[in-house]
């Protein structure tokens, strides 16, 4: 793999670094324990030591590596890692390890998103409402066409506003690992061409009973469509 070049910006030095990077280590190319210093990181993409420097800044801020001087950068036991970070997820999505951390993320959805759903049905605001709405109807007319790019921001959205919605700031904070997945899921060809009519509809159902404040409805049609996701991704990852 060539160097980086040298006439992108620090910010994309610094963003093309951990691009590679990243995906290095939870790969484990480099495994819990392997040291390597700022030099080598430098000198392996081509970038300067201040560079390299900021990039392990990030690494340590995800908990995965950390620096000791006269020692250099160790990479720390995967159960230290901050799993919840949104590159990390996006990083093992694309990685040999996708089929375990889809599993695991899923779980997490079933967890989450269901009671997110139900407590919906009691805070969210009108504003809120009507935007859950917006997005199924975004994804309906995109889904149809075919358009997965576009589905996938309003299903983002949908979900966004949905953990918003909830009240609860600890879900609130998961939008950005649901988007991961969600993402990771369109990017890694484990969605159908045309979006299953039957997901779209629950998603539907999701947004009626929370606009009608039954929450046991809006926790139900959450549980299926967590459910529905789940299924469907296992279906298609042993195809691919």
């Amino acid at each position: 793999m060539g160097p980086v070049t040298a006439t992108a910006t620090a910010s994309g030095l610094h963003e093309r670094v951990l691009s590679r990077l990243g995906p290095a280590l939870v790969s484990g190319e480099l495994a819990e324990g392997d040291v390597v210093t700022i030099d080598e990181i430098s000198r392996q993409y081509g970038v300067s030591r201040t560079v390299a420097r900021d990039v392990v800044k990030v690494l340590e801020s995800l908990q995965v590596v950390t620096t000791r001087r006269r020692v250099g950068v160790t990479v720390r036991p995967r159960s230290e890692w901050n799993a919840f970070d949104p590159r990390l997820v996006r990083w093992r999505l694309a990685g040999p390890d996708r089929a375990d951390q889809l599993r695991t993320l899923s779980e997490l959805r079933r967890g989450v998103e269901p009671v997110a759903a139900a407590l919906a049905a009691t805070h969210a605001t009108p504003e809120q409402c009507g935007e859950l709405t917006a997005a199924v109807i975004g994804m309906s007319v995109t889904g149809r066409r075919g358009d997965l790019e576009a589905y996938l921001e309003h299903d983002i959205h949908f979900h966004r506003v949905l953990l918003t919605a909830s009240g609860n700031d600890m879900f609130a904070a998961l939008a950005s690992v649901v988007s991961e997945v969600l993402a990771g899921r369109t990017h890694h060809d484990l969605m159908p061409a045309h979006p299953e009519p039957t997901a779209i509809r629950l998603h539907g159902d999701v947004a009626e009973a929370v606009a009608s404040r039954d929450a046991a409805r809006a926790e139900r049609a959450m549980r299926a469509i967590a459910m529905e996701a789940q299924q469907a991704m296992e279906a298609a990852a042993p195809a691919r």
